[in-house]
Parts: C-alpha cells; structure tokens; sequence
C-alpha cells in the first residue's frame, strides 16, 4: 500500500503512541488534537497500519465522508455506511461509519474487527442503552481485546467531566469511571500556532456592544438545547444590542475572506441576518433542510456566500480553511465549544495571516487555557498553577488572584499527580481539602461517605449540623472569622470564633500537651494555603508568625458543659445546602 501523503511531525508521534500503547493494553485510549491538526491524517494512517478490520465511528456526515476521503489517499480503498450519505458497505477491511447508521444495522456487521475508531469522542455516552456502547459491545462480543481508540480536540464534556483518567505526562484527571483509561498523546494548541502549523487567532475586543447572558439559568451549558424563550426574551430586551453588533461585524470583516456568526437562537440568528448583504449571507439551523445545507455550505466554501450565519450545528464536522472572522453572539459555559467554535477559523489558508475572533457574549474565555473539568465556583474565578508539597506536581486549579497577580486562594481538592509504584501508576494521595476520619485520623475527600482507609462511615456535615442545631444543649456557629491570641504565659493559643452576629465560641490549644497540639496541626497546621503549604507547628514561636494565614472554620460546633461552651467540631471546606457567613443575597 502506498502513502502519497507526508505525515507532520506530531501526526507521526501519535501514531507511535497508539502502536505503543496497543501492544501492550487493552484498555481504550484517548488522542487529543486540536482542531485543524488533521485528526484525518492519523485515523488514515492508523487504519492503513492495521492487520485487522477497522471500523471508524463519526456523528456526522460529514466528518465520515472527510475521513474517508483522506484514507482514500493512501492508495487503498475503504466502505461508508451512511444513510446520510446514501451509502451502506459493511463488508469493506476499513469501514467509515456514521454512529447513528452502524448502531441500528449491527447485524449487518458480523465479522470481529481489530480497532475501532472514535472521532470527536467527546460526544460519546457510554449509558448501556447509547449507540456507542451498543455499537462497542457488539464488536467486543465478536472480539473481546478489539482495540478502541478515541480523537478529540476537547477531551472534556460539561456535564460529566473529563473523559479519560490517566495522562502520559504523569498525572491523573478527576473523572468517575471514564470509558477512556488513558491520554496517550496531546499536542497544545500554542504549539501548532507557534510553529505555524494554525493561523494564529486575534481577540478583538468588540466592546461597543454586549450581551449580558449572565442572567440566564446556570444551567445553561452550549451543549444541550437551551431555553430559546429565556434567550429570546434576554436578546429582545436589547433591540439596538445586535444591529450594533452586526454594523461592527461588517465594518471590520470588509477586507475578509469569510465570516462565521454564532447566534443564540433561531430567531436571533434571523435577525442577525436581516442586517447583513442578502447575496452574501447564508443561515443554517437545525432545521434547514440536507440539500439546501450542503449546497449553502458548499457555496460558503466556493466564497460565493461570505457570511455564514449559524445556530449550533457548525461548532464541529465543518472544514472551511478561508473562514478568517469569528463572530461569537451565543452564550456557553463550556470551555471546550469556545474552543471548538473559535478553531473554524483557525486553519491555514492561501492570503490569510490570522483569524479576527469577536466574542460579544462576556465568555471571558482564552482559547490557549486548558479546561479545568470543573464548573468555575466564583465569577472572578481563573486558571492558577499549585504545587502538591508531596510530590511537587504542578496542578491546574481553579482559583482567585490579587491585582498584582498573585494567588490569594484556590479550589483544588486532591493532587493530580501520577505516581511510579511497584504496582503501577497510581494517582499521588495528597488532598488540599480533605475531611478526617473520626475511627483512624485519615484523610478522605470531603464529599466521601466512607473512610477509604478503615471502611469506617463518616459523618455526612449536613446531618452533623441538623443534630447539632436540633440538639438543645448544642450551639452552631457560622464562623466569619476568628481571632487567635497567644499567651507565652501557659504556653496556649487561644482562638475565638465570630458569627456575623457578634456571637462568640472559644477554644483553647495547650502546646504543652503533645495532644492538644497535634489537634491544632491538624485542623489548622495542615489547612495553611489551601492545604498547599502545610506546616507542623511545634512551639507558639512558630504559630505566631503565621496567625494572619490560619484557615478559618465555616462552622463550629459547640456543646455546653455546664459554665461553659465546649468546641466539639469544626466544619471546613463545607459544601451543602446551608449558608456560610457572608452569603446572604
């Protein structure tokens, strides 16, 4: 078989990755390239390398029919099974299928395959009912070690999480039970960028007019179909909003090749297009029927058509390389389809130098960051880098800076960092949060119900504080700050508690006493910086240079023991239903 095409250097180096990693595992593996990599190229390759059948799976149309026209290159033939593309071969070595059209014809397929192909596999569900997991128990019903090998620019879904485990960098994602055991290769966007190989995007900073989509549900994700009444009734609030918007689109797009609008909803996109040139304007939804798409789409790509106005259906599957304007009008939470948006525009093309992205949604997104795989907890919120003082891995965290840049705070739970054992890799066990176990004194995520260390049943906070406040001689205190006083005298450290009310709780550390100063390490010594810096204090010397750093309780529990309030339990990290101090709305 021949091979006309030359593979790039980081093709090459995932292709090695994947024969690698198949010869000695089973287990499915996960290739992240960004968009405009030529994902292509490596599913042919991999496909032209095969003993075996291979079977290659995409969601749309049209990344089966562009797959398969880049493995045709390699001089050797391939089936489609598409109903889309009106073509249904199920007897071919290398079969480019459609998810939707292979799923429902399963017994067509009969004969074991070797490796399976997943393009875009972010969208894969794995539910036992999904067409995925049908289409994958099926081929492993005729070959149990059939290889499985997933591609995606995006490796993360807002609603579950990441979608591998395991990084060949040596650290590990948080992610429950993921059908992708581990990312064998990923190439960073800055990479193909700076190395030419991606037309380098330019954020503009459109700021003459925005959409404040921060009203919307938080549920509001870009992935799933969002309310189109809330958006509708948000959009129509701000009539003048989108015609200065579509009069910016066009005054900086007039000397471009191409232009891509992403609007929020039918009726948006609709009015979007009422302001730009009738002959040079395309609008496609969900709704816009096959024939007319293709050929709307195919007159984009000719330049025939120069604004191409879209609701939700070209974020993925779409190859226009001359596209050099993205205009982003549609809201997201999800880092991930900003980036997956903003690559339409990214690939080379002849007479193109960038890619001008204007962002009126406030996404505040910057494409080169990584996905954090969790939700921002505030507004203000960004990317920071935490050492683990364990193994010194360097995790991406969500966290807060100060005006000088400086991280005053984060939100990263356990150690992401993939450690070397006899037994193999494992995940490093250092946790920034953690809750204590009452029985053996382990650590354990503070969302666990069960020691991992003695299978001991640890207290649910929420139903301590529930007891604790339906308890008569019980006080609960939403701590807002606490005031520590060393008194060199006894050798103590005394610590009040506040609540937002003036009311007060104290509690007293003797550093005399090997106990009482192991609880104080415990609570406070190991929570110095979130956890990243903790400190074992074994005299009043050493605490008092730290007081201003000591991590403050969100509530504490007291019983009375006669005259006196006795501290019984304190809170940290508390995540539930009742308020912590200084939330009030």
């Amino acid at each position: 078989m021949s091979q006309p095409f030359i593979l790039r250097d980081y093709q090459s180096q995932a292709v090695d990755a994947s024969l690698e990693h198949f010869r000695n595992s089973d287990n499915p593996a996960l290739i992240v390239l960004p968009t405009g990599a030529g994902k292509s190229l490596v599913i042919a390759e991999l496909s032209r390398l095969a003993k075996g059948r291979v079977i290659c799976l995409a969601h749309v149309k049209e990344l089966v029919e562009q797959n398969h026209a880049k493995f045709l290159a390699t001089g050797s033939q391939a089936g489609i099974f598409s109903a889309g593309l009106k073509q249904k071969t199920s007897s071919a070595k290398i079969t480019f299928a459609s998810i939707q059209s292979i799923s429902a014809n399963l017994d067509a397929f009969n004969e074991p395959a070797s490796l399976i192909i997943i393009d875009e596999c972010h969208r894969v569900g794995m539910e036992e009912s999904g067409q995925y997991q049908q289409t994958i128990d099926h081929f492993r019903s005729l070959n149990p070690k059939v290889k499985i090998l997933g591609l995606t620019a995006t490796p993360y879904r807002l609603g579950s999480g990441w979608i591998y485990q395991h990084h060949y960098h040596g650290y590990t994602r948080q992610c429950e039970n993921p059908f992708f055991k581990k990312c064998i290769f990923e190439l960073p966007l800055q990479h193909m960028v700076k190395n030419g190989y991606l037309t380098p995007p330019i954020h503009y900073d459109a700021a003459i007019a925005h959409y404040d989509f921060s009203l919307l549900s938080e549920s509001l994700d870009g992935e799933q179909d969002t309310d189109d009444i809330a958006l509708n009734e948000l959009i129509h609030q701000h009539p003048r909003v989108t015609q200065a918007v579509t009069e910016q689109i066009l005054q900086l797009s007039q000397d471009r090749q191409g232009v891509m609008i992403f609007a929020a909803t039918i009726d948006h996109a609709k009015e979007i297009v009422s302001y730009l040139p009738t002959d040079k304007t395309a609008l496609i939804t969900g709704t816009t029927k096959l024939k007319q798409r293709d050929a709307l789409i195919s007159a984009f790509k000719a330049k025939q058509i120069k604004y191409l106005v879209n609701v939700s259906v070209l974020t993925t599957g779409f190859d226009a390389p001359h596209v050099d304007v993205i205009a982003i009008l549609r809201p997201t939470q999800s880092i991930s389809l900003f980036q997956q948006i903003v690559g339409r525009g990214l690939r080379l093309s002849p007479d193109k130098k960038d890619c001008l992205v204007l962002d009126y949604t406030n996404n505040g997104y910057n494409i080169f960051q990584p996905e954090i795989g969790e939700k921002k907890p505030t507004k203000d919120s960004v990317a920071v880098q935490i050492h683990c003082p364990e193994c010194d891995f360097a995790n991406t965290f969500w966290g807060r800076k100060d005006a000088e840049g400086n991280v005053i705070e984060h939100f990263g739970r356990r150690c992401h960092g993939l450690l070397e054992t006899p037994g193999g890799e494992q995940q490093c066990s250092f946790r920034f949060r953690f809750k204590r176990c009452p029985v053996c004194h382990e650590e354990n995520d503070i969302a666990a119900r069960q020691c991992q260390h003695c299978a001991a049943k640890l207290i649910d906070p929420d139903d301590q504080l529930r007891g604790a406040l339906n308890l008569k001689n019980n006080k609960v205190l939403r701590c807002s700050g606490m005031t520590p006083v060393i008194s060199k005298t006894d050798k103590s450290l005394k610590i009040t508690y506040h609540d937002e009310d003036g009311v007060t709780l104290t509690e007293t550390f003797r550093f005399s006493y090997k106990k009482s100063r192991q609880s104080f390490n415990e609570d406070f010594g190991r929570r110095i910086a979130n956890g990243s810096h903790p400190i074992e204090f074994d005299g009043l010397d050493e605490v008092e240079k730290f007081l201003l750093y000591l991590p403050a309780p969100d509530f504490v529990i007291a019983k009375k023991q006669k005259q006196h309030w006795q501290v019984t339990a304190k809170l940290f990290d508390y995540q539930g239903p009742y308020r912590k101090a200084n939330q009030l709305n």
